[in-house]
């Protein structure tokens, strides 16, 4: 930890979505005893993934599928991620029911739940394999799907509501696949914290983060402010919406299905050798 800054401050980033406004608001803002101050930075998740893999800051939320490559430096804290049911990454084509043997997919980043997800559904339904994988901007790809620049697309967050305004068909659904052939619910997004911090002071984070969840549960309005300053013109019933999906019995604790998940995922990726395999240890905590 770098001696510029005060003391026991500690150098966190998360995305400025509502789940995350959410569920860090008490803490962020001073108000949970105990706790240690904040230094705050909003990135995106690819932006995130990147921090945690140069071991830049102290706290990060990032993709669950940059865990293999960061948990030597990292430990996973077991509250205050993301994982849900009913949210996964969709498959987009111009026409239904398009073979995508050999086809051109463009995603939005190979370091995320979302591609990982995508290439564990291709290796069950599609023998023959992927052609190439393009990866654009997330605002780039429905466009470059009904343009006929790739054959297909994989998408995310609201795409799951307005890829009919651009003509498109979902082909598969990566989540459904996902919980059809596991049962588990999907892993989205991880909170980590570098090893160097000590086990007092993890499990202190893990304590501090579990005050803040039920803090934004039992006084919602608490955290209106922050989540709406930051929520990019969001509709704040759509806030409300992301809310609901992504914060729930798994953000205050991962608890066996959520480990479960997780486990499942990496073994998984690891097999089609998409990231390296986990240590035995790699996700204990702390």
């Amino acid at each position: 930890m770098s001696s510029d800054k005060p003391h026991g401050e500690l150098r966190m980033a998360y995305s400025p979505c509502p789940n995350d406004t959410f569920v860090f608001d008490a803490w962020a803002h001073g108000r949970i005893p105990g706790g240690p101050p904040l230094d705050v930075t909003f990135a995106d998740i690819d932006i995130t993934n990147g921090m945690a893999e140069r071991g830049d800051l102290d706290v990060l939320k990032v993709s669950y599928a940059v865990l293999p490559y960061v948990l030597d430096e990292y430990a996973l804290l077991p509250c205050g991620g993301a994982l849900g049911r009913g949210c996964g990454p969709l498959v987009l084509t111009r026409e239904p029911g398009t073979d995508l043997t050999g086809a051109a997919v463009a995603v939005p980043s190979e370091r995320s739940t979302a591609y990982l997800l995508f290439r564990l559904w291709a290796a069950d339904t599609l023998p023959g394999g992927v052609g190439k994988i393009v990866v654009l901007p997330f605002h780039e790809i429905m466009p470059a799907v009904r343009d006929g620049w790739v054959d297909a697309g994989l998408v995310i967050h609201e795409a799951r509501f307005t890829y009919q305004n651009y003509g498109l068909h979902k082909l598969a659904d990566m989540g459904e696949h996902w919980e059809d052939t596991t049962g588990l619910p999907i892993p989205l997004g991880a909170i980590i914290a570098k090893r160097s911090l000590g086990a007092e002071t993890l499990t202190l984070l893990a304590e501090t983060i579990r005050t803040s969840v039920r803090a934004a549960w039992d006084d919602p309005a608490a955290s209106r402010p922050y989540v709406l300053e930051h929520a990019q013109e969001m509709d704040p019933a759509v806030a409300d919406q992301h809310i609901g999906l992504y914060v729930n019995e798994f953000t205050a604790d991962l608890g066996e299905d959520g480990y479960a998940a997780v486990r499942g995922l990496l073994t998984r990726a690891a097999a089609e050798g998409l990231v390296p395999p986990l240590g035995p240890n790699a996700l204990d905590f702390p």
